[in-house]
């Protein structure tokens, strides 16, 4: 099993900022908690408010499926996804591995 590296971009509609934010703030905790989550890192550029950046790392594709899978990340993608103006969810993999 390999590690898996996700940064996730999200744009949010203007003037939604304030209902986005909490949403995805709530995640942080739980998905912390979640097997295999070696860290989930939520950052804002304050030059362009409404850009969210996730910068995530997982022992293996398999957990990373069940994190897709979980209740909290259900809920907040029904409360968000009517007010992203973009989402750009890329997995990667290292391909420098020390």
């Amino acid at each position: 099993m390999m590690p898996v590296t996700v940064v996730a971009v999200l744009r949010c509609q203007p003037g939604s900022e304030a209902v986005v934010r909490p949403e995805l703030l709530r995640l942080l905790a739980p998905t912390r908690a979640e097997k295999g989550c070696l860290n989930y890192d939520l950052f804002e550029d304050p030059k362009d408010p409404g850009l969210f950046i996730f910068h995530e790392n997982w022992e293996c594709d398999g957990d990373l499926d069940q994190h897709l899978q979980s209740t909290h990340i259900q809920a907040c993608l029904g409360v968000i996804q009517p007010l992203l103006a973009s989402a750009e969810v890329h997995r990667l993999r290292q391909i420098d591995a020390r």
